[in-house]
């Protein structure tokens, strides 16, 4: 792999198998399970130090934690508020991942020659296992940059679109062949339906067709002209990323992006624009107080840059 070197507080989550087309084997999907933990775990506690579930009561608990550190609360959410506790959770890990492949192709979805030799409890574990990345990767709270190259298809079209910021080349395909298959990928599309939307992801489970990046709906990959200029623009978005952005107010922000994402009005009518707008703004009472936005504020109006505490 000779991939360009990072700042010091980004690193690679790598898909190390390119001999079988990045296929995500048992192996391959238990080896990005265990970076992903070790880019996720205290070197204090020995605990994982990831975002709470994407559920709007947390900040409930948050709002606790900020008034009473030593609470049950301060002791579980305080990482992501207080600037001294998340140097001591996270020191040394990273603030940006950027997840690779070698090859001519992302990733082949899964290894339809394994899958079916093994028996329907190690398929089940296959599945749970993919499940299990994926969440761990939407939240890690260092955000995670895809870098994807030639064809994501099935299960990695899932892995691509499920990364924070995915990059790809306007040539570059995505596709959910299963139904070709007589396996429709029901599993991938749960990802590929919140980043495309329900009606193009349905066109694209049903028909099994290919669409290449730069026709994907609504921006939903960083798209670059051709393989060239991937290096270049993941090596902006990390350079913003891992030396230009505070770690903790970036994790923040994105556990509240995702949570506001969710409320829909279900419960209490409407679109639920009104909840959520009321809801964002309690959590930007918690991002004003911490050090990194009084930091921010500071240099804004002193004309100079910010000197980050996380």
């Amino acid at each position: 792999m000779t991939w360009p070197v990072l700042p010091s507080r980004a690193a690679y989550l790598t898909l190390n198998n390119a001999r079988r087309r990045n296929a995500l084997s048992l192996a391959v999907l238990r080896d990005l399970r265990d970076q992903l933990h070790a880019y996720n775990k205290s070197p204090s506690s020995g605990q994982l130090t990831i975002l709470p579930p994407f559920k709007p009561e947390i900040l409930n608990e948050l709002e606790t934690a900020a008034k009473a550190p030593n609470s049950d609360a301060g002791q579980q959410y305080g990482w992501l508020l207080d600037s001294a506790k998340w140097r001591d959770e996270r020191e040394g890990l990273p603030n940006v991942i950027v997840l690779r492949s070698d090859g001519p192709v992302f990733s082949a979805g899964h290894d339809l020659g394994e899958l079916r030799t093994l028996s329907h409890d190690d398929v089940k574990e296959t599945f749970a296992l993919c499940a299990e990345v994926m969440s761990l990767i939407r939240r890690s709270p260092a955000p995670v940059i895809g870098v994807i190259q030639g064809l994501a298809t099935a299960a990695g079209a899932q892995l691509a679109l499920t990364t924070d910021l995915p990059i790809a080349a306007a040539s570059t395909q995505f596709r959910l062949p299963g139904a070709s298959l007589g396996l429709p990928c029901t599993s991938p599309s749960t990802a590929v339906s919140r980043r495309l939307g329900y009606a193009f992801t349905y066109r694209l489970l049903a028909l099994a067709e290919p669409v290449r990046a730069d026709r994907l709906p609504g921006g939903a990959v960083d798209v670059v002209e051709d393989e060239a200029g991937l290096d270049k623009r993941v090596a902006e978005a990390v350079s913003q990323l891992a030396e230009r952005t505070a770690g903790q107010p970036l994790a923040l922000g994105k556990w509240a992006y995702w949570t506001q994402v969710g409320m829909n009005g279900r419960e209490a009518g409407g679109d639920g624009y009104e909840d959520a707008v009321a809801w964002a703004g309690r959590i930007m009472a918690l991002h004003a107080r911490s050090d990194d936005a009084q930091e921010g504020m500071n240099a804004f109006f002193e004309k100079r840059p910010p000197v980050w505490k996380t």
